[in-house]
């Protein structure tokens, strides 16, 4: 790995190192720094936070040339970020990028993004962060609106950085270019995934489950959420923190101190 002045960037994802939304993420972050790539070997969605603790992690390298190395792992979105931090740049990094994944992270499907997973730890250390989805599941999804939009974004983090504990949650569009209306900074739209299963008897007589289901969105008329903005035809971009804790009950459960229980 070179070093040089230029910042250094680490790309992750979960749909796999090979998957069409990265090379695209990679396409347009070699324009601003040295490129280091750690993705998991297949794809690994919906992972949100998790970590490898029962087998070994394995990295292979997968190619390495003028200011780009990937490289490969049995693990998780997280893991990549971990493993690269610890075992391959030889410092932080000046970026995390996670994606471009392919099918939405809005609203509370952050929760269980295995994209955004990656990008929360690197919250964690105090990196700017920044996770990309497009609203299209499609293998074959056209990227070039979020190329333009994902340079845009990627350029004002690295001259203006993010506030520390605070990464960024961006969502585009499905659409060309001109069918796109801009950006809008949002915050998180209530709503729920609403799981319903289906059931299916395997030849030996044993029941089996696939989760399918819909999501419900809580507050369409809402102009300020991820959803409407998506719904609009406007890029979402939602300030996320690690924080999960609600400080408005910290007060209202001070009462709590008071109890002595035990005597």
């Amino acid at each position: 790995m070179k070093t040089n002045n230029k910042p250094l960037i680490l790309v992750t994802n979960d749909d796999g190192f090979d998957a069409k939304g990265i090379e695209s993420l990679i396409e347009v972050s070699r324009e601003f720094g040295e490129i280091v790539v750690i993705a998991p070997d297949v794809s690994r969605s919906g992972m949100s936070h998790a970590i490898t603790i029962k087998e070994p992690l394995r990295i292979t390298n997968i190619s390495e040339n003028d200011n780009l190395t990937i490289y490969s792992t049995n693990g998780t979105p997280v893991d990549c970020v971990k493993l690269a931090i610890n075992q391959i740049l030889p410092k932080l990094p000046d970026l995390i990028l996670s994606g471009i994944n392919h099918g939405s992270n809005a609203s509370i499907s952050v929760i269980y993004s295995g994209t955004m997973g990656a990008v929360m730890e690197g919250c964690i250390y105090g990196i700017p962060s920044i996770g990309f989805s497009i609203l299209d599941y499609s293998k074959n999804a056209d990227f070039t609106a979020s190329k333009i939009y994902a340079r845009h974004i990627i350029r004002n983090v690295l001259k203006n950085g993010i506030n520390k504990g605070t990464c960024l949650n961006v969502n585009i569009p499905k659409g060309l270019p001109h069918e796109l209306k801009g950006i809008k900074v949002c915050r998180q739209t209530k709503g729920m995934w609403k799981e319903e299963f289906d059931k299916r008897t395997d030849p030996h007589k044993c029941d089996y489950f696939w989760l399918t289901g819909y999501f419900e969105n809580l507050e369409p008329e809402n102009d300020d959420t991820d959803e409407w903005a998506l719904a609009n035809k406007y890029v979402s971009i939602v300030p996320t923190i690690i924080d999960f804790t609600d400080y408005v009950a910290v007060k209202s459960l001070k009462n709590l101190e008071n109890e002595i229980l035990v005597k």
